[in-house]
């Protein structure tokens, strides 16, 4: 995975949504089709939908800590600035029709966000305990630093409110299946939008549904 390790001059800055454009940027006209390589995310698993204390609970660490760790190897000898790359979540239920019945209560979740390889476990230790000294958030102790890898998937672009995403997901899996393959895995959703500044019509999604 040279792509993370590429090499930077002093201060120079890596966007990695666009160093990894086929996995950050997707079409809202057709499904696609892309393989996912395994890459390292600081994850926090939880229950309950989006407005469910513990989901902001994990964005307050999830966000705080990213920030963190790019700042730790802005400073050091790596000498390499990069963008903090966007929040995704992984989406399932023990009773998978609890989202078409929208009983959030039955929902479960990890939120997550992807770190380069600069960023090694020590370094997330040592960030766990400045962002304690600072704030010390309710979720810090449930923080996870692992790798993950889904292979191929099927993926789309959703714009608009996450409760209009229905027909979306619905064209994601008729592609699934009309290609004769299954899906695998989890519901996976990339958000590339700041729903705090974007109106909702705006707001951009990417779906994504690993596939055998």
């Amino acid at each position: 995975m040279n792509w993370l390790k590429k090499p930077a001059s002093p201060m120079e800055k890596i966007d990695y949504k666009k160093e990894l454009k086929h996995l950050y940027r997707s079409s809202a006209k057709k499904v696609e089709v892309v393989e996912v390589p395994k890459m390292n995310f600081l994850m926090i698993d939880g229950d309950g939908g989006p407005n469910h204390p513990t989901f902001q609970n994990a964005i307050e660490v999830l966000f705080p800590l990213s920030y963190t760790l790019k700042f730790m190897i802005k400073k050091s000898d790596i000498g390499i600035d990069y963008g903090v790359l966007p929040l995704e979540g992984l989406w399932w239920a023990d009773d998978m029709s609890s989202f078409i019945k929208d009983k959030k209560d039955d929902w479960k979740w990890t939120l997550m966000i992807m770190q380069p390889e600069l960023v090694k476990k020590e370094m997330v230790v040592k960030a766990i305990e400045e962002v304690r000294k600072k704030k010390n958030p309710v979720a810090l102790p449930l923080v996870k630093f692992e790798s993950f890898s889904e292979g191929k998937v099927a993926q789309i672009m959703h714009i608009g409110p996450f409760s209009e995403e229905g027909p979306t997901v619905e064209k994601l899996h008729a592609f699934i299946g009309d290609s004769g393959s299954q899906r695998i895995g989890k519901h996976h959703e990339i958000y590339l939008s700041d729903i705090r500044r974007a109106a909702p019509e705006k707001w951009k999604t990417i779906i994504r549904q690993p596939m055998s």
